[in-house]
This record gives C-alpha cells, structure tokens and sequence, in this order.
C-alpha cells in the first residue's frame, strides 16, 4: 500500500526545499524526489512536448525546460494542457516509489513542490519549508535572473507561502542563513525520531 509511512515536504519556489532535502538526507532520512522523476519523464516525453509545443523546446534528446517554463507560465491553457498530461504519469512513478519505501515501515519524504495545489496524494503529514514572501522573491530573482514581474507571475502560480504554512504538520524556517537551516532541519529529524521509534529488526 502506498503513502502509509510517507511524509510531504513542500514550500514554495525559492524556499529552500532543494536544500532542506539535502540536509534531511544526511541526517538519515530517505527521500523521493519528485521534481526528479518528473524532469526524467519530461525528457522521455520530449516527442509529444516537440509535436505539441515546438522544436524551439526542445535541446538535443532533452527539453528546454527554462524556455518550455517561460511559455507555459505566460500561456494557462498550454500549462494546463502539459500538467494534465505530465501529472498521471508522475503520480504512477511516485506511487511505485512509494510502494517500495513502505516496505522498510518508516517514515520517509516525498518531496512535492505542488502537494496542497494539486491535492493529489492521500499523504496525511507534510512539513513545510518556509520562507516569507518578500525573501522568495529576492531569492528568486537572484537565483534565476528574471524580472520582478516574471519572478512574481512564478510565485503566484502557486499558493501563497503562508497558506502552506498554516496547513502545514511541521515547519522548518529558512528565513535566516545557512546554520539556522542545518540547525532547522536537525530539530525536525529528531522529532520524528521521537515520533516514530525506528522497528525492530
């Protein structure tokens, strides 16, 4: 049975939640990644994205995604049109992933960036990177170089940072620097430690 033992982790684009990975990882806990599987199954589908969209999205046998992201952001029908049909796919692989996991009958993440807009996974605990609002969007715009107004159209394609905090079971604060983070992340690992006493083998 899939999503017994699975724990969410979201946030926002520009949170954090790549990084908030990584350091959960290292301290132990197991993780699927769901931008990943998903970047995969966009590669395998890049004939439909080039007779759908064009050959302008497509680089070599991969997508362009940074210039796919910039179309269909600035287009709702094509982005409602990929979503439906990247996303079943997506589910099944997650699903499949998370079939395995429960078998070890232990907490783990699935890191879904969307898990309360689509409210497509029947995941009852999610921890949630936090970071306010006007710090995502500086963020962002130095991450990735867009303009104020692309970096907030991105934003606010997704529910608004402190919505997702409000629903969340844990939150893990990366509004200061680096150690504040480590030190976030090692408090949310040892609560679930204490939470879930690792089985008996």
């Amino acid at each position: 049975m899939a999503y017994k033992y699975a724990i969410a982790l979201s946030g926002g684009i520009a949170t954090g939640k790549s990084t908030v990975g990584t350091l959960l990882g290292l301290n132990g806990l197991r993780i699927i990644d769901a931008d990943m599987i998903s970047h995969r199954i966009l590669d395998e589908n890049s004939g439909w994205i080039r007779e759908h969209f064009g050959e302008e999205f497509i680089k070599g046998s991969t997508v362009n995604r940074p210039e796919l992201g910039k179309m269909i952001f600035s287009h709702p029908e094509a982005k409602k049109e990929l979503e439906g049909f990247l996303h079943p796919k997506i589910r099944a692989a997650i699903e499949a992933e998370s079939e395995k996991q429960d078998t070890f009958q232990y907490p783990y993440l699935i890191d879904i960036p969307l898990f309360f807009e689509t409210a497509s996974y029947p995941i009852e605990k999610c921890v949630v990177v936090y970071t306010p609002k006007s710090l995502q969007l500086e963020r962002f715009i130095k991450r990735n170089g867009f303009s104020e107004e692309e970096s907030l159209r991105r934003l606010e394609s997704q529910m608004d940072i402190e919505e997702k905090k409000a629903r969340a079971t844990w939150v893990i604060d990366n509004s200061s620097n680096l150690k504040h983070l480590q030190n976030e992340c090692e408090r949310f690992v040892e609560e679930i430690k204490r939470l879930y006493p690792a089985p008996k083998v």
